[in-house]
């Protein structure tokens, strides 16, 4: 079961989405002859594992038939408002290697957790990723799993930790390569680490969606693979297995220091394949697809930052 948010009417709405279609948990109740009163007071939280309308939800999935095409929706993030994103960086060892870097064994290092700012650089899928006019030249990509909390949880155990998960999105988290506030600095030891940390949160780098895979039909998430296109090129091409902290170990990592809460999303990090490797960067006009297997793609577009 997978469930998105669609614009309906300037009001958003929950819908049942695949491949072929969506259709609004509203319009589908009507067809089935259900009474669905929850729907109008439920978010997407509320519909999937952990949450309150779950059960419903479910079964009012197998009325699922009609639908609407794809692109004729407008639709938005799955989650519109989470309290944190938290993001994982190196966490495939290709892409540590690619980067110039040494892979290492799990148990010889930590999960590297960074985040970026929820109301400003979320991105609703199809909206263009604007291109920062004050560092335009080496904006680059990074296919995602990301991974929803969908219930409250601190210091859970890694093999407890699944069951806190209300569902898993797609996202591509943005970065500025190249940012270099103040040129004619003076240098510090801790340039590089804080260039490459402003270059991650510019508005709208972080698109997500289109859609969210009910947590309780995927069982195990470490086998699915992703692939990142560029303008129809393939650019990324692997599987969540390849990931040095699988998504049970991150929970367990992160909540050992904070309190998950409903909604919280973690992205768990990208594989080999990203456009830095190449000197391949981002510019007006691109588009991009993401698939991961199970949930869908993610299409995004790029525009110049108004001026």
């Amino acid at each position: 079961m997978r469930i998105c948010r669609v614009l309906v009417d300037s009001l958003a709405k929950l819908a049942f989405y695949d491949e072929s279609g969506f259709a609004t948990l509203e319009n589908v109740a009507q067809k089935a002859g259900k009474t669905a009163d929850w729907i109008s007071h439920a978010n997407l939280i509320d519909c999937l594992q952990n949450g309150k309308h779950h059960k419903e939800t479910l079964e009012l999935f197998k009325a699922f038939e009609t639908k609407i095409n794809l692109n004729q929706g407008k639709f938005l993030v799955p989650v519109p408002s989470p309290n944190k994103i938290f993001l994982l960086a190196g966490n495939y060892a290709e892409h540590i290697k690619e980067g110039g870097g040494m892979a290492v064994e799990r148990n010889e290092t930590f999960p590297y957790v960074f985040m970026k700012p929820p109301a400003t650089t979320l991105n609703d899928p199809y909206k263009p990723v604007l291109i920062p006019t004050v560092s335009p030249d080496a904006i680059d990509w990074e296919l995602e799993l990301g991974v929803i909390i969908g219930a409250k949880c601190k210091s859970v155990k890694e093999t407890e930790a699944l069951q806190y998960v209300a569902g898993y999105t797609i996202i591509n988290d943005i970065s500025n390569r190249k940012f270099r506030p103040n040129p004619g600095r003076k240098k510090r030891d801790r340039d590089v680490f804080f260039d490459w940390l402003h270059g991650k949160w510019f508005d709208t780098f972080c698109p997500m969606g289109p859609c969210v895979l009910d947590a309780s039909t995927l069982p195990d998430p470490q086998n699915l693979k992703l692939e990142l296109k560029l303008n129809g090129e393939t650019r990324q091409n692997s599987s969540t297995s390849q990931m040095i902290f699988s998504v049970a170990a991150l929970i367990e990592f992160i909540s050992s220091m904070v309190t998950l809460e409903p909604g919280d999303i973690i992205s768990t990090g990208t594989p080999s394949g990203v456009g830095h490797t190449t000197g391949t960067f981002l510019k007006p006009g691109d588009l991009m697809t993401g698939f991961i297997e199970k949930i869908g793609t993610l299409t995004t577009t790029l525009a110049a930052e108004p001026k």
